[in-house]
């Protein structure tokens, strides 16, 4: 059984997709959820679907090896960024080379970096007057939203678009896609 664990910042809309995919699967499940925010939303999605999880500080996941040494000691054999808005440290990377993906909220290498996450995403798309936008799924590397595209799925942006629009089409292709390519990585 394949052993995975998230990390995310906020509300876990998408961890709690990504549970409830592999609950009764065969393949993997979810074993732990990270999260840098102790105040998430994330966390008692975690309680009601009984999830380990845990919340860090900056410290414990940048300038020390805590978080290293729990994910070392949980094995994962993928770790998955959802919604998670901290950069990655090269020592995680290269402790688990390969095995960090995200899923970003528009089609890359267009709208990534620091600071585009969520709405901030969304506003830009609408702003420039994208007529089509997405999702990518890639795997982390050192930069924010530069690491080797894994998947990409593509939605229409209409000039009526308001960002909350564009956020709640991003939210289907996620909830559609996500859990199905992280099964197939991990196959």
């Amino acid at each position: 059984m394949k052993r995975i664990v998230i990390f995310a910042s906020g509300s876990g809309s998408n961890a709690e997709n990504l549970i409830k995919f592999f609950h009764n699967s065969d393949n993997a499940s979810v074993i732990q959820v990270l999260t840098n925010n102790p105040h998430a939303k994330v966390l008692d999605r975690c309680k009601t679907l009984k999830v380990s999880a845990l919340s860090f500080n900056r410290i414990a996941f940048s300038k020390s090896e805590d978080i290293l040494n729990i994910l070392k000691i949980a094995q994962p054999d993928l770790i998955v960024l959802a919604g998670f808005l901290w950069k990655f440290p090269e020592f995680i990377l290269n402790a688990f080379e390969n095995k960090v993906v995200n899923i970003h909220p528009a089609l890359l290498p267009n709208y990534g970096g620091k600071g585009m996450y969520g709405m901030n995403v969304h506003k830009a798309v609408v702003n420039n007057k994208e007529t089509e936008t997405g999702i990518t799924i890639h795997y982390v590397n050192e930069n924010y939203d530069e690491g080797a595209i894994i998947f990409q799925a593509k939605c229409a942006v209409l000039a009526s678009d308001s960002p909350e629009d564009v956020a709640e089409k991003i939210h289907l292709l996620e909830m559609e896609h996500f859990p199905k390519v992280v099964n197939k990585l991990l196959k």
